[in-house]
């Protein structure tokens, strides 16, 4: 990678470094991938163009089922603002959704007067969730203590019950500032 390209691509620009022996046909296929998942698409709808917009895709498509301490149960819709090219749910969305949820549940154990911090994310991509599908989304503290609380997600497919994504979050509790 040391040499700019002279191969017309939309990936070329004066700062746009190409490696030699990239054939020009793998710079047009990695140009057209790009430019089919927007990568090329800069200009943002105002609406969009705030911090933490993407919360307000994934808010539109979440209804909370249940409640209770330790646990909560959503439905989400997979709706066309969510999903990712192949018709499924995106996943980022999944981890938006898995961020929010595990925050509420942990909430319900510490207290909304304890501030969290999440330390540990990971999701596991079962398989997706098709378009207009309905997932039964589940959260439960597994784990809470002084420091630190775990909590389980898993996503369900409504009509089959099918597993499509498990995740866990700890949090962390900050510390009380003393005066």
């Amino acid at each position: 990678m040391d040499e700019i390209s002279s191969t017309p691509t939309l990936l070329n620009s004066k700062k746009t470094i190409i490696a030699k022996d990239l054939s020009p046909e793998s710079i047009s296929k990695t140009n057209s991938f790009l430019k089919n998942m927007g990568v090329f698409n800069l200009t943002f709808p105002a609406q969009y163009d705030t911090k933490d917009s993407f919360s307000e895709l994934t808010r539109c498509c979440l209804k909370v089922q249940h409640i209770h301490r330790g646990k909560i149960s959503c439905f989400l819709s997979v709706k066309p603002p969510i999903m990712n090219i192949y018709g499924s749910l995106h996943g980022g969305a999944v981890g938006d959704v898995t961020v929010r949820i595990a925050t509420a549940c942990a909430q319900t154990i510490v207290g909304k007067d304890k501030e969290l911090f999440l330390g540990e994310l990971s999701i596991s991509y079962l398989s997706g969730a098709p378009r207009n599908a309905e997932a039964i989304v589940n959260a439960t503290a597994i784990r809470s203590g002084r420091n630190l609380t775990v909590v389980a997600v898993d996503f369900r497919l409504k009509d089959s019950e099918k597993l499509s994504y498990i995740s866990h979050a700890t949090f962390y509790h900050m510390p009380v500032a003393s005066l």
